[in-house]
């Protein structure tokens, strides 16, 4: 296979091309804002496996197509239950999101198993952030070995306002323990330049730079050999391992399905909201005792 060769397939929610030894995988529901249904991660984590099984695949780019990266998970799809569509099955049968607590931590699982192959891939992954990248969007951003963000870029987790702890919660190995806690707290969204700043992301540019930075580093680190890439992706990961990293996205999972059942006030409400009003306005109603929920460090915070 030539180095330049190029393969291109497009599923009903990804684009998927690889260009000069990266394979590019792109969240592909622009008009969704690439909000994450069940399809869309079923075909993500079969989009990981295929680029990382080639052989003219050294490294892979994810990123979103139109004005974002990913606003989170769909709600509308009931984290990608199945909407409207009819079963072809006696749901009855099967556990229900809706069910026990040990259901929602069964479904929370088999969701992981679909994104945290991420940090199991031999292939190193870079992310693209630009627009929001938001509640599940951050899920995935942070699974990812490098992330570059345009300096404008919406990062963070809103639904930790009422909704949950994000069910895959790599924070504290990307910016600490403070600023971990201080995203969660409060759901605040912070700028890719000033994610850059605390360490959340490796590095900020200019929106209309991002693309072809983030091309450009994926390609720099194509340059090197698939067996060497793999040698330090896994000496780093398994050093994050002996410090709980992955021990810890297991409980991650039970926390937030615990947190799904918790009771009061903002929790209520927001079910309320949901079953009454609709998401727009559950979300509107959720969010807005907490202004334009933006960070803005007022100075540089040590990198």
């Amino acid at each position: 296979m030539g180095e330049n060769r190029k393969w291109l397939k497009t599923t009903e929610t990804l684009k998927f091309e690889v260009s000069d030894s990266v394979a590019r995988i792109t969240l592909n529901r622009p008009e969704k804002r690439n909000a994450l249904s069940g399809r869309m991660l079923a075909e993500l984590h079969q989009a990981l496996l295929e680029a990382d099984d080639r052989a003219d695949v050294h490294a892979i780019l994810l990123d979103g197509a139109g004005k974002d990266f990913c606003a989170g998970y769909d709600l509308t799809d009931s984290y990608g239950g199945g909407g409207a569509e009819t079963a072809d099955y006696d749901p009855a049968q099967y556990r229900t999101r809706a069910g026990t607590l040990d259901d929602d931590i069964w479904h929370l699982e088999r969701q992981q198993e679909l994104t945290l192959i991420m940090l199991d891939l031999h292939k190193p992954i870079v992310a693209k952030l630009q627009g929001n990248c938001l509640a599940g969007g951050t899920d995935l951003a942070f699974s990812c070995d490098i992330v570059l963000a345009a300096d404008d870029a919406k990062i963070g987790f809103p639904a930790a306002r009422a909704n949950g702890t994000p069910p895959t919660n790599l924070w504290l190995y990307h910016c600490g323990p403070q600023w971990a806690k201080r995203m969660l707290f409060t759901g605040d969204v912070i700028s890719g330049l000033d994610a850059a700043r605390i360490g959340l992301v490796l590095e900020a540019y200019p929106a209309e730079e991002i693309e072809d930075r983030a091309v450009e580093l994926a390609r720099r680190i194509a340059c090197v050999d698939a067996e060497i890439l793999a040698t330090h992706k896994r000496v780093v990961n398994m050093q994050m391992e002996l410090a709980g990293a992955r021990l810890s996205q297991r409980y991650a999972a039970e926390l937030d399905a615990r947190a799904h059942l918790s009771q009061g006030p903002r929790r209520d409400r927001f079910r309320q909201d949901m079953a009454e009003l609709g998401l727009k306005d559950a979300l509107k109603n959720r969010d807005a005792p907490f202004g334009d929920g933006r960070i803005r460090l007022r100075a540089r915070a040590p990198r």
